[in-house]
This record gives structure tokens, sequence and C-alpha cells, in this order.
């Protein structure tokens, strides 16, 4: 699909400190002295060498006994309890556990000078093929011991994680209560699929055989990842989704968090990172396009229905080692931004209203490269990057930090304008002035859409939904190069209790407007572009209709 890079000129970059007066709750970070790892791109050399020196960290995790803290399921069932997505602690918490589990392989292989590659998917949208390798894909023999059928897996790790949980703290628990784990057999819930006050699963259950396929977390290995050497390329939606048009578009926003998607890097605040919003949840363009989608599709969502699924489709995501690449390029755009906004003296960090809250939420279940449980650790430890001692190999978004014009601040952007919702199908009226300026083949200022919809109900609800813009009345379905195609956006995960809810919730998010929409190529000399806005169950799964409760428009 052709989606043409913004090019972003730095016209719009003016002397205007009144922008961001009040709001630089985290002062800007000084420069520092080079950092003592830098991550590489895994298509680099380096990124090779350090791919090799994983592979031995990953066999070294897979033999360690169950009740080793380095073990390899034992890492993947931190991020199981206490990994949050869909509120603005995502970023901050991913960079702590990728950043011990640097640590934790650097322990396990001897190898003190090793840094994580990244997989950046938007210069190379398929998995990359060293990872097809024995233990870096988890279909390979080395997983079989553990996963070649639910028994296995149980039989080795249930028990330990039973006494894991008995040894908890009293917060933990708390913080495992607000998940929706009020007790051990809640979480196994999760790992197995099942959904009371259905039957339980059978004993020893096969492929097919949950409750609920779709919300299983352990998967066998026959089908851990859906990908592999002989169709390693994303789809061409999923593609879409992490091309650079997405990308800098997910990087324009000028504040850390606002309310309004477009304008906001992270996702919703919510009460703490283990709990969903109260009434609509709100995600980021990168959380809910690039992440999510890359998420789905490596664990074969929607092409292996109706589950289970492969590993990066669930909350046990990082027993495919792919996980911690995919995140390190998510933190490394996370730096992009940061770096963005300080060159254009925005701010880095939540408002000054929120920034204790923020800084001050307690993560209590990571591990060290010592294999012991870190100190109290709370988000704000991880705000920065030096915690770490690390910094990246350039890579996808860097052409939105500014090369000159150090000490220069960004304008405010335009204010939305609100459409009208009609029996499902949404209208916004765009001025001709504002989609010329999409258009622009430099400096352009991107059209982004805000929609609200209503989540479908049930255990297994849409995790994937298609935004159409002016599609003909009863088109429903339409391939990623259609001029009516705006992008998928995506649902990460089943629906753990506390984290997601069931039904009846608004989700929020926002979508750049490709520059091939019809709307927009033959505008012609009208004064303005109506868009008619649907948003529909993307691959034809066979789901409820997807309510749409109000869209709106802006300029970045």
């Amino acid at each position: 699909m052709d989606r043409t890079d913004f090019n972003l000129s730095r016209r719009d970059v003016l002397m205007a400190a009144a922008a961001v007066a009040g709001t630089a709750a985290v002062p800007l970070r000084p420069a520092r002295a080079a950092a003592k790892y830098t991550r590489p791109n895994v298509s680099s050399d380096a990124g090779q060498k350090m791919l090799r020196i994983y592979a031995k960290g990953v066999e070294a995790m897979l033999n360690k006994p169950a009740d080793h803290p380095h073990n390899w399921f034992r890492n993947a069932f931190v991020h199981m309890m206490d990994c949050p997505h869909g509120n603005w602690w995502f970023y901050v918490w991913h960079r702590g556990y990728i950043g011990y589990f640097e640590q934790t392989i650097r322990t396990v292989t001897n190898e003190p000078g090793f840094a994580l590659p990244y997989w950046d998917w938007s210069q190379l949208p398929q998995i990359p093929d060293g990872m097809f390798d024995d233990v870096l894909t988890p279909t390979s023999a080395p997983f079989l011991p553990y996963t070649a059928n639910f028994g296995r897996f149980s039989d080795f790790i249930k028990p330990t994680l039973m006494t894991y949980w008995d040894s908890l703290s009293a917060d933990q628990h708390a913080q495992l209560h607000d998940r929706g784990y009020d007790a051990f057999d809640n979480l196994w819930n999760d790992v197995t699929g099942w959904v009371p006050p259905d039957p339980p699963p059978p004993a020893q259950p096969t492929k097919g055989g949950y409750a609920d396929a779709g919300s299983q977390a352990f998967c066998v290995t026959s089908s851990a990842r859906y990908l592999s050497r002989d169709n390693p390329k994303l789809d061409d939606k999923t593609a879409a989704d992490v091309s650079l048009f997405m990308i800098i578009a997910g990087l324009l926003p000028r504040h850390f968090n606002e309310a309004f998607a477009p304008f906001s890097f992270t996702s919703a605040k919510t009460p703490s990172h283990n709990t969903a919003p109260t009434s609509s949840k709100v995600f980021s363009l990168l959380e809910g396009f690039p992440h999510n989608k890359t998420h789905n599709y490596l664990g074969g969502f929607s092409r292996t229905d109706p589950g289970p699924y492969g590993n990066m489709t669930n909350n046990l995501s990082p027993v495919d080692p792919i996980f911690v690449l995919h995140h390190a390029n998510m933190d490394r755009l996370w730096d992009v931004w940061t770096r963005k906004q300080m060159r254009e003296r925005g701010p880095i960090g939540p408002a000054d209203a929120d920034a204790a809250t923020f800084n001050n939420e307690p993560f209590l279940f990571y591990i060290g490269g010592d294999g012991k449980p870190v100190g109290p650790a709370k988000a704000g430890d991880y705000f920065d990057m030096s915690v770490f001692d690390y910094d990246y190999e350039p890579g996808s978004g860097e052409e939105v930090v500014p090369k000159t014009g150090d000490g220069l601040i960004a304008a405010a952007p335009p204010q939305p304008i609100q459409g009208s919702v009609a029996a499902d199908v949404g209208k916004v009226a765009v001025p001709a002035a504002a989609v010329r300026g999409h258009l622009a083949a430099t400096g352009g200022r991107p059209l982004v859409a805000q929609i609200t919809l209503t989540q479908p109900p049930g255990p297994s609800p849409i995790r994937e939904f298609d935004i159409l813009v002016n599609a003909p009345e009863g088109v429903t379905q339409v391939a990623a190069d259609s001029p009516y195609y705006a992008g998928t956006f995506a649902l990460f995960g089943a629906h753990t209790p506390g984290m997601h809810g069931h039904g009846d919730m608004d989700l929020t998010f926002a979508v750049p407007l490709p520059k091939t929409l019809r709307a927009f190529t033959e505008l012609g000399a009208a004064a303005e572009a109506t868009l008619n806005i649907r948003v529909v169950p993307s691959h034809g799964q066979n789901k409820p209709a997807v309510a749409l409760k109000a869209v709106s428009l802006a300029t970045l």
C-alpha cells in the first residue's frame, strides 16, 4: 500500500513558549555521556552478533529448573501477572521488564557486553530470519520438554508457581486482586482458557479442547508461533500498521498524556497499572496499531480461529523469544519521541498535576539480573534510559527529530473538528485547506481521526477492527490497498477480569488518515471533503456489528 512518508519540514516549528507553559512536570533531561550499551538493529552486523548471544541465553534460561527465578517460563509469568496494556504505564513498565531481562541474559551467558537487538518492523516487515533458528522460535525442539502438551507444561511449572504465589507479599496480592486474580486458580484459569462458570476444561486438554480457546495463554509447541521461515512476512494490513506513515503519525503528539487520543503519546490514565479505566479505554496510536497488531499477527489471530493462538497473542507472549525484539523497538520509539520533544522544548512526561501519581506507581514483580526480586521500584525509576545505561542504533522514525533549531517550540495544533454519528456511521466535514495540508509532499500536517465505539460483549470479543472511509454502502471488507482503508485497530491479549472487563465499555483510538483515501484524491475544487467513517470487524469475523459512538478529526 502506498503510504507516503510525511517528510516533515521544520517550517511548523515556531517560537511559542506559551504552548508548553506549565506542562513540563518532568524536567528536560540534560545531555549525558555516551551510554555503556547500544542496542543494535537486529539486521545489522552488531545485531546479528547479539542475536547469537541471545540464543545462548534463551537456551540457558530454558534449562534452568522451574524454581529458578531466571527460568524462561518464570520470566514470562512476570509479564502475565503484572504487565500493563492500554494505559499510560505501558511504556515505562516494559522498559523496566526488558531492561532486567537484558541483565539476565548477560548473567546466564557470562557476556557482560550483551545488548538487546531491536526489530525495526517498519524497515523489515517480516520476522528476521535468525529468529527461526533453534531456540529462537518457540516451535523448536528445545521447547518440547515443556510445551509439547498441556500436561507437561502444568507438571513442570504449576507446582512452583503455586509455591511462589504463597510467598508473595500483601502488597503484591493487592495488585493481583486489582488485576482480577484473587486466588491462584484465577491466574491458572487464564493459562487454560477456562472462563467460569463454564464447565472446566479436561485434565489433559488438547488444541481446541478448552472452554474458550481464544483466551488460552498456554500454547502447544507446534502452534506457538504462526509465522515460519517459509512464511515470514507480515500480511498487508499488519505491514500497513507498522509502516513509516503510521509510525511518524504516532510520534507527532506533543503531550505525554492527553484526553484527546491524537494529541497523546500514551494511552489512558487509569487508577493503577493493573486496572482498566472506569468507563472508556483510550489507546495511543503506537500501542493500538503497530504494537497490538504485530502481537496478534505473529500469534496467528484470525488465521487459526477459534484458537488457541500462538504465544504472542496473550500475556504469556514473552515465551516467544521475539517478544523482547518487538518491545525493544517500541522502547526505541519512545526514545525517539522524547528526543523530538526535547529539541522542541516540549513536555516529555506527565503534566504537573499527574506527575506524582505516575512516578510513584509501584512495580513489585521485577526480577533482577542477579536473580533476586528488585527492591521497592516505582514507575519514575524507569523513565530515563540511564537506569540501564543504554541507547539505540538509529532506526525508523528519526525523521521527526529536528536536526536544527534547538530551543524552538512546536506550534499548538488547531482545535479538533467534531463529527456526528447516525446509524453507526460517522460523518466529518474537513476543510479543503486541511486536506491539502495533509497531502503536501513536504511539511504536511497529517489528519488523524479519533474514533469511539462500544466494545462488543463476550469472553472472546472482537480483537481487530478495520476503519473504512467513504466505502460504498454494503462494503464491509476491503484489502489494505483499498482507497477506503485507513488501518486496522487491534486489541492485545485475552480479557483478564481486572485489566479488561467484558463488554459495554467504550474503546477510543487515534488513526491517521492515509493520503491515498479516495475522499482526498478526488477533492478537486470543493470547499471541503466529507468523510463517512465506519468501523467493521476485521478479517470477515462472524461477530456482532460495531456500535460507533463518536468521531472527530485533528491536524497534528
